[in-house]
């Protein structure tokens, strides 16, 4: 049995927020390349505006999610960092902190265990278009 641990940095091209990605092909094909057969895949978007979850990834789970996030950190609510900041984006950094920077999620005998309808999104909060970096690490044996 072989140890394996890498990486890999995904580049995504996101809009103004909330704006996704489904990024479990590029995924997909990091599991397949590290030649892991049971352990860990950990992705984790870069930068305190982006997170990182599944969901299904259909037209209206999307439109769904995206105005959840809205009312959880409505961009039109006075925030503190903004204040100090005058950015616009306060809400930005309330969202990606609740939904998190990360997601792990098991392989085995080399694939990527997902249900039938769940993807891996990146989520762009900021107000701005980002270029979002997620960083694909697997950890396991081959």
């Amino acid at each position: 049995m072989k140890t394996i641990c890498s990486s890999h940095d995904l580049h995504i091209k996101l809009g103004p927020g909330p704006d996704m990605a489904d990024i479990t092909p590029e995924v997909t094909k990091v599991v397949k390349r590290s030649g892991l057969e049971d352990g860990i895949v950990m992705c984790s978007v870069i930068g305190s505006t982006g997170s990182i979850t599944t969901i299904e990834y259909e037209p209206g789970v999307v439109e769904d999610l995206k105005r959840a996030i809205n009312r959880l950190a409505d961009p039109g609510e006075i925030y503190q960092h903004e204040l100090a900041w005058h950015d616009g984006n306060g809400h930005s950094h309330v969202q990606a902190a609740l939904l998190g920077p990360s997601v792990g999620l098991p392989v085995r005998k080399g694939r990527l265990l997902l249900g039938t309808w769940q993807q891996i999104i990146v989520i762009n909060h900021d107000n701005r278009p980002r270029d979002r970096i997620v960083v694909v690490s697997v950890i396991g044996t081959a």
